[in-house]
């Protein structure tokens, strides 16, 4: 017996050992999640000073995002995960209803009509971002007591439950947020056990509506960017431009960068959306490939540890959706780091957790408080 742990009389006269309840027990937070994710905001506000211009007014703005995110992730990590599964149909129909009201009176910026005003105040609500949870919480919920792997009718009832969201949220049109949620929904079927065959199928079958996507789906901007992408040298000045002058502020970094606030990229302003969608550069031409390796190393321990989380998951809902939300959070980062090195075509998606921004913040450190919550969770039901 150790010398910090209770000793209780049990009425038998058998002794009960337990260990002291530590601050993390009572917050239900997981330390080594909780410390990966302090050092990748921390080590972000440090890159965010530099892309914004030296702007203290934009890191305090973001440093607010993080610090109301965080409360938001402790807050979720305390619920159990079984009242996530009783809330997912209700979160979802209520986010399906709320990407509706967007399409017939939603609230129009930049050609685009993403937001919902809340009437009597000056506060705008984007209904896709909350479908990030609600579809991955609702697909789990749908296969969760179902045999698995899933049937032809449960797969093709899954696929409903995705793909409804996802064109709804690609004719505001935001494209990047219809991937993303499309693509937390297909993780759960993945992890579910789908078969190849059905991987293989999806495949074909989106190689097969790509023309018909291109000529009757896209919209211009759209069809520019998969143009721009396939030879950004066409035209260098004007739609080329942001790609062009991101490689140049990765390769001009070599191994060990310029030195922190000396990219001359981004503070000549030749680099477009540094403290946004194009951080990821500015961090390349200062510190280099030691900065970009450190930043993809935290990266993947965080995705690790989620990947743990998952498969130590207490029951099938919460292995599902704990698998579901931490591949999201990797396609997150392959898709910004791949459209700002030009191996995708530019899509909008931020750096998380990194990037400039309160909603997607918001978003993902919500989705950490459910992987705490079915971590700890766990672990008090298996004392």
């Amino acid at each position: 017996m150790k010398s910090s742990d209770f000793v209780r009389q049990l009425p038998g006269g058998e002794a009960h050992f337990s260990r002291p309840r530590t601050l993390a027990s009572i917050l239900h937070i997981d330390v080594p999640l909780f410390t990966l994710l302090l050092t990748l905001v921390l080590g972000g506000l440090f890159v965010l000073y530099s892309g914004s211009e030296k702007s203290m007014p934009d890191v305090a703005r973001q440093g607010i995002h993080f610090a109301v995110a965080s409360s938001l992730m402790l807050i979720l990590a305390r619920f159990d995960p079984q009242v996530f599964r009783r809330w997912a149909p209700w979160v979802f129909f209520l986010g399906l209803a709320g990407l509706v009201a967007v399409l017939v009176f939603g609230s129009d910026a930049k050609g685009a009509q993403r937001w919902l005003k809340i009437p009597g105040v000056n506060v705008r609500v984007q209904p896709s971002e909350f479908m990030k949870l609600a579809v991955p919480m609702m697909v789990a919920w749908y296969l969760s007591d179902r045999i698995l792997p899933p049937s032809f009718k449960h797969i093709i009832g899954a696929l409903i439950i995705i793909f409804v969201p996802a064109a709804l949220i690609a004719k505001q049109p935001d494209l990047g947020t219809a991937i993303l949620i499309a693509a937390s929904g297909v993780f759960v079927l993945l992890f579910a056990g789908l078969g190849l065959r059905w991987i293989l199928g999806c495949l074909a079958g989106v190689a097969a509506l790509a023309p018909a996507m291109w000529f009757f789906v896209m919209h211009d901007y759209q069809k520019q960017r998969v143009l721009t992408f396939l030879d950004p040298e066409s035209d260098p000045l004007r739609t080329g431009w942001n790609i062009i002058q991101s490689k140049t502020a990765i390769g001009s970094g070599g191994f060990g960068g310029k030195g922190w606030l000396e990219g001359t990229q981004s503070h000549l302003d030749f680099l477009p959306e540094s403290h946004t969608d194009f951080i990821i550069a500015v961090l390349a031409e200062e510190f280099g490939y030691i900065g970009v390796a450190c930043i993809l190393t935290l990266y993947m321990m965080i995705i690790g540890r989620g990947l743990y989380i998952a498969a130590n998951g207490q029951d099938t809902f919460s292995r599902l959706l704990a698998g579901s939300l931490i591949m999201t959070f990797f396609v997150y980062v392959f898709v910004n780091m791949g459209m700002v090195s030009g191996i995708l075509p530019v899509v909008g998606v931020p750096l998380p957790l990194v990037s400039y921004g309160g909603t997607s913040v918001l978003t993902l450190m919500a989705s950490f408080g459910i992987l705490m919550s079915i971590h700890t969770h766990k672990k008090m039901l298996s004392r």
